[in-house]
């Protein structure tokens, strides 16, 4: 498959993301949370400090939501999904996970595994986010 190929390749019927476009996401994800976390540095989360993360996911078929939303549930978190807001063509998955230990490596390993996630169900990994004020570990 040429260059060009791999660029103007067509979804598969019912495919909401391509491995290219998961690719792209799971590299712009890795080089945001980084940002991210110094950010929150500035508001005195530090390597040692355990918060829990919301995380936000799309996807284009209430099946792949739902399978996804069970995937994090069993893992710990809270997870629920519902249509978009912005789109009713899509459904947004979101919640949040266990505590998680803020130093780097951490992040980016959970920030990676979330991408995992994602492509593993069709799905896009949209971001996290947290509130550094939260008591830590709740």
């Amino acid at each position: 498959m040429g260059f060009l190929d791999s660029i103007f390749r067509k979804k598969e019927v019912g495919q909401y993301r391509t491995v290219e476009q998961q690719s792209a996401n799971r590299k712009k994800q890795l080089e945001m949370a980084p940002q991210t976390l110094d950010v929150l540095r500035q508001h005195g989360v530090n390597n040692d400090s355990m918060l829990r993360l919301e995380f936000f996911f799309y996807t284009n078929n209430r099946e792949k939501a739902s399978k996804l939303s069970d995937n994090f549930t069993s893992l710990g978190y809270s997870s629920d999904f519902a249509v978009s807001a912005s789109n009713a063509k899509e459904f947004l998955i979101n919640g949040w996970s266990t505590p998680i230990r803020m130093d780097e490596r951490t992040v980016l390993d959970w920030t990676a595994s979330m991408c995992d996630h994602a492509a593993d169900q069709d799905c896009e990994f949209d971001g996290w986010g947290t509130n550094p004020t939260q008591i830590e570990g709740q």
